[in-house]
């Protein structure tokens, strides 16, 4: 008798895992056809970066940079001070 419940538990099993993997199988094929369909109605825009930016940009960059470092900086000092 329960030999008999093992292989019926068994079967469940491998029945339950099939189906789980069969529809595994079919969500990621029907996702891949949807995502054919969806670029090809609606094909995503190329966006163009300017490929060098003016000497302003960058000083203000740096500038910021620095304050960002001296900010991050100061953060760690007083945490570290408020620790001990």
């Amino acid at each position: 008798m329960e030999l008999n419940l093992v292989t019926e538990g068994l079967k469940f099993m491998v029945l339950g895992m099939a189906t789980v993997f069969s529809f595994l199988i079919l969500m990621v094929i029907i996702l891949h056809f949807q995502a054919k369909i969806i670029n090809k109605f609606f094909p995503q825009k190329v966006v163009s970066t300017p490929s060098r930016a003016s000497s302003t940009q960058k000083s203000s960059t740096q500038k910021d940079d620095k304050a960002l470092v001296a900010a991050i900086t100061a953060a760690i000092t007083t945490f570290k001070n408020s620790k001990s």
